[in-house]
């Protein structure tokens, strides 16, 4: 029998998290359990802060799915052609971000700060675009 060398529990506290390697503007990525802090392979889990107001460049995650919750707030996802679709995501909402789908993420509170909890495998892979084209279009603000 081949024995392995078991890897350490590790508690990550929350006044100590680092912002994450991968950022993109308006998402602040602040890792919880990564290979930046913590003995994982092929997982990335963390918090991300969107503050009253702002929306995050577009962007996708390579060949990461992403999974997200919302722990706090009012979110938008916009996605699709020229970023149209727009789904909105109150507190207690979990969301599916397949690979390489890029989008856009937003505050939809005006009074309070959206927060999520992400987890991606395998790892926090974060591409960000430019010169994207995207639609002008009234989102759904309170």
């Amino acid at each position: 029998m081949i024995k392995t060398e078991l890897k350490q529990l590790k508690v990550n506290r929350k006044d100590a998290l680092e912002a994450a390697p991968g950022q993109t503007l308006n998402a602040l990525r602040l890792s919880g359990v990564a290979k930046e802090n913590s003995e994982v392979e092929g997982l990335w889990y963390g918090r991300v802060v969107t503050k009253v107001g702002e929306v995050s460049d577009a962007h996708h995650h390579g060949e990461a799915e992403t999974g997200g919750y919302v722990l706090q707030g009012r979110g938008f996802i916009r996605y699709g052609e020229r970023y149209e679709t727009v789904e909105y995501l109150e507190e207690g909402d979990f969301v599916y971000v397949p690979p390489f789908v890029p989008h856009i993420e937003g505050n939809a509170s005006a009074t309070e700060d959206l927060i999520w909890l992400t987890t991606r495998t395998p790892d926090n892979i974060v591409v960000n675009l430019e010169d994207q084209d995207i639609a002008d279009i009234e989102l759904d603000i309170r």
